[in-house]
């Protein structure tokens, strides 16, 4: 694992590279490319302060990959938890501890806010991403089934 990789929270600062890497995130879900799109999308979360993005960087490389959280609440268990909805590293720098990195970090954060719980959901065919999640501490939900209704 690099020992060079850094994490810190996104600032309006860091919105060109993360608007690429975004883009390219999506692009991974099978989305079109839209990089103005993307740049509005995390602008506005950046202005309302409605998502935590944390951003990595390794050296003096430019952002090489990003996690996107947000704050919600569970009414079971009565308490905060963090939705993990984003996570991409870029392409180049995946198996280097990146993405490690980044989950860490974004737990660290989420204990420190008071958090009971981080959720997440990938694809079913995510092997790659589900070892990740596996490897620290994830485990796959079997209670309880998510259904989604798209209004767009």
């Amino acid at each position: 694992m690099n020992a060079d990789i850094r994490i810190q929270r996104a600032t309006f600062s860091e919105l060109s590279g993360l608007s690429k890497l975004f883009d390219g995130y999506r692009r991974f879900y099978r989305m079109k490319s839209d990089i103005s799109g993307a740049r509005e999308f995390l602008a506005a979360r950046l202005r309302h302060k409605d998502s935590i993005i944390l951003v990595a960087w390794v050296g003096d490389e430019s952002i090489v990959g990003f996690v996107q959280l947000y704050p919600a609440f569970s009414s079971v268990r009565m308490g905060p938890i963090w939705i993990l909805n984003d996570l991409y590293v870029q392409r180049d720098w995946r198996g280097q501890g990146v993405g490690q990195r980044l989950m860490e970090e974004a737990r660290v954060r989420a204990v420190q806010n008071g958090c009971i719980a981080l959720e997440l959901a990938t694809e079913k065919t995510n092997t790659h991403a589900k070892r990740l999640y596996e490897k620290l501490g994830y485990s796959l939900d079997e209670t309880f089934d998510h259904y989604e209704l798209a209004l767009t």
